[in-house]
């Protein structure tokens, strides 16, 4: 059954130009979006932190058409407009036009997930908008949440988290061969000194969901805070390097008054142990 998403805008950027300026913009090559083929990437600030993640589509008509958080909709093409200065390149919300569909179990014909082209997040594509459907998208939601992905735009807010601390790696999101890109020198940094130690993770627990921003403690310390989750699942920004030498110490994981267990996904990335101390 597909899953029309009510939370997500769709930006089209048309023109010669449109694919080497985003590629100048963006973590991932979002020119190689073709009919079949989405394309996962995200716009930084010049630290690296996430502004907001996005899929890149490509139109019949030639266009590159933007799933990307509604609610940073109209920041994102701001700022596409500010980058844009006088090249000939149209950029529009087109989201009465176009909607993201989802299919969980995937659908012959639409482009897996980028994030995870093997499987596990399904099908997404965009289509001619249809009424939502809520329980439709509380199912989607709970299934990205037992499949351990974040998703930035509810996970996170505006310019909190690195591009490696929301997975971008794992996800395909970026690109480490090509040429620079908004944030790409921190990025680049973290990715060769291997030190994002602070990642969204699945955790595991008994009992009802876990409220929102519940933090995660190890003792006396604080090492993260869960966001998204349903009974027994929730994706915590975690500093894992903190938690593995906790459980390595048999020091128990909390969430709140609910123990917890890092239950991270089998593509999940994890730090190597190390005695540094401070954040990525």
């Amino acid at each position: 059954m597909p899953i029309y998403h009510p939370h997500r805008s769709v930006i089209r950027v048309a023109g010669a130009e449109a694919g080497p300026f985003l590629d100048a913009l963006l973590t991932n090559d979002v020119s190689a979006a073709a009919p079949g083929r989405s394309i996962y990437a995200a716009l930084l600030t010049p630290q690296g932190k996430l502004i907001a993640d996005m899929f890149a589509h490509r139109g019949e008509d030639g266009a590159i058409l933007l799933d990307v958080p509604r609610d940073r909709a109209g920041d994102l093409k701001a700022r596409l407009m500010l980058y844009r200065l006088r090249r000939k390149i149209e950029i529009d919300d087109v989201s009465a036009e176009l909607t993201v569909e989802i299919h969980i179990d995937g659908a012959p014909g639409l482009p897996a997930d980028p994030r995870r082209p093997e499987g596990g997040l399904g099908a997404r594509a965009l289509t001619s908008t249809p009424s939502p459907s809520p329980a439709a998208l509380e199912a989607y939601e709970a299934h990205r949440i037992a499949f351990g992905a974040p998703d930035p735009a509810v996970d996170a807010g505006p310019e909190e988290v690195f591009a490696l601390e929301a997975l971008l790696e794992e996800f395909h999101g970026v690109d480490f061969q090509k040429g620079c890109f908004i944030g790409q020198e921190n990025v680049s940094r973290m990715k060769r000194r291997a030190t994002t130690r602070k990642k969204f993770c699945r955790v595991a627990f008994e009992g009802p969901a876990l409220p929102y921003g519940t933090v995660v403690t190890a003792g006396p310390a604080d090492i993260g805070v869960t966001r998204s989750a349903i009974a027994g699942v929730a994706i915590s920004l975690v500093r894992l390097d903190r938690a593995r030498e906790a459980i390595d110490a048999g020091v128990p994981l909390m969430a709140g008054e609910t123990p917890v267990t890092l239950d991270p996904p089998d593509w999940l990335l994890m730090p190597e142990k190390t005695d540094a101390k401070g954040d990525a």
